[in-house]
C-alpha cells in the first residue's frame, strides 16, 4: 500500500487546486468551490403596496462569501465570477386574507427572469428557483414581491419565511 503526503496540489501554472492544513481540513483554490454564494433575509417586516411590484430589501446577510450582495443600497447580488448560478428565494405575506395574485419574482439586470404565482391563503409561503448565466462583472439579481390583497401588507421577516440565496454551479 502506498501513501502520498502533501499539503498543496497545484496545477502547471502554480495555482493551488487543493490544500490541507495538516489536520485534515481541505480547502480549494477556488476551482472547485460553489462561490460566490449568498443567503440573505429581512431584518424587519417589509410593507408591500397592493398591485405593485416591490423590490424586497433583503438587508440581513447570513452568508456572503465574496461580498457580492449589496444589503444596504441596491439589495442585489452582483457576482464577480462568470458562470452558471442557481438562484432562489421564498416569501410569505403576513395576511390570512385570500389574494388571487401573489408572486415572487427574480429579476436579472432589471428584467423578469422567473415568476412564481400563487394564491395566498392562511399565511402560505411560496418559493422559486432558477439557473442562469452570469457574466461576472455587470449582471445582477434582485427579488421582487407582488400581491392584490386590496391594501398594503407585510412580508414577514421571520428568517424561515422570507429569504434569497444563490451560488455558482461548479462544473457547468
Amino acid at each position: 500500500m502506498s501513501i502520498l503526503k502533501v499539503n498543496t496540489i497545484q496545477d502547471k501554472g502554480g495555482n493551488t487546486l487543493l490544500s490541507s492544513d495538516g489536520a485534515g481540513v481541505i480547502s480549494s483554490g477556488g476551482a472547485i468551490t460553489n462561490t460566490p454564494a449568498f443567503h440573505v433575509s429581512l431584518s424587519a417586516d417589509q410593507s408591500v403596496a397592493t398591485a405593485t411590484s416591490t423590490k424586497i430589501q433583503f438587508n440581513n446577510k447570513i452568508l456572503d462569501t465574496d461580498n457580492c450582495y449589496d444589503n444596504t443600497t441596491n439589495y442585489r447580488f452582483t457576482p464577480t465570477t462568470a458562470g452558471q448560478y442557481f438562484i432562489g428565494g421564498l416569501l410569505r405575506f403576513q395576511s390570512s386574507a385570500t389574494a388571487t395574485q401573489c408572486f415572487l419574482m427574480i429579476k436579472k439586470n432589471g428584467s423578469s427572469l422567473a415568476q412564481s404565482y400563487y394564491t395566498n391563503q392562511y399565511y402560505n409561503g411560496h418559493g422559486i428557483h432558477i439557473i442562469t448565466n452570469m457574466n461576472g462583472s455587470t449582471d445582477y439579481i434582485e427579488f421582487f414581491a407582488h400581491h392584490n390583497f386590496g391594501s398594503n401588507t407585510n412580508i414577514t421577516s421571520a428568517s424561515s419565511d422570507a429569504y434569497g440565496y444563490g451560488y455558482r454551479i461548479i462544473g457547468a
